[in-house]
């Protein structure tokens, strides 16, 4: 069995730093009020190795530390780390196998990301922050049971119809982020609860009007190339 004392230490010393970035982003899980109790997780691919980071799994969020983060390989193989993974490393596996620029994967019960979910609609893309984050809707992706890598293929399945867009709310479970890290894909796992709790917010008050797909591609190509710091 291949442990992590057969890595170089170049990959050695990124599986620290990882394990640092990856506890620390489980804390803004909680802060943004994403997870209750032990429910989510956060991973993060290496870039020296295919290796990725991801939380035990039934670890209180405040129990967590760096050493606590487990590390496996890309088919869910536990390659240092005293306790279990996630349920979820075999979807965060897949996804990463199978999005090559995707290096970070967030799973969150969020509240009103959720009940979308669990009604089976998109978020209708009626925000600009949506435009902004999204490129358009927030997908559904199928109902598919926990324990497997069917998870991640329905992840990545969905995103295929949607390019460019970070979030999947997989039916009855909850929503899926990805980004080019795992700190990308937590701010993903935020705005995708921002935009389900405004969305509902509206349709108490009416019908929120949809907007042109042309003005959204404007958006978004605003958003990713020009707004913020470059």
């Amino acid at each position: 069995m291949v442990s992590l004392a057969d890595y170089s230490p170049e990959v050695r010393d990124e599986v620290k730093l990882v394990r640092e970035q990856v506890a620390t982003l489980h804390a803004q899980l909680t802060r943004w009020n994403l997870v209750v109790w032990t429910a989510g997780n956060v991973s993060q691919r290496l870039r020296s190795a295919d290796l990725m980071v991801i939380k035990p799994s039934g670890v209180r969020y405040e129990h967590l530390t760096p050493g606590s983060m487990v590390v496996t390989d890309l088919d869910g193989n536990v390659v240092d780390g005293a306790e279990a993974p996630s349920s979820d490393t075999l979807s965060h596996a897949y996804i990463y196998r199978h999005m090559p620029d995707v290096y970070g994967v967030v799973h969150t019960h969020s509240t009103y990301a959720t009940a979308w979910a669990a009604t089976g609609r998109d978020i209708p893309c009626v925000l600009t922050m949506m435009g902004d984050e999204f490129g358009g809707p927030v997908p559904v992706g199928p109902f598919e049971l926990i324990g497997s890598e069917a998870i991640g293929k329905g992840v990545v399945d969905t995103l295929k119809d949607h390019p460019g867009c970070p979030a999947v709310l997989m039916r009855n479970h909850g929503p899926f982020t990805v980004g080019a890290d795992a700190e990308a894909a937590v701010k993903a796992a935020a705005m995708t609860e921002e935009v389900a709790h405004t969305v509902w917010a509206a349709e108490q008050i009416g019908t929120p009007k949809p907007i042109d797909p042309a003005d959204i591609a404007k958006l978004n190509d605003r958003y990713q190339h020009v707004y913020g710091q470059h």
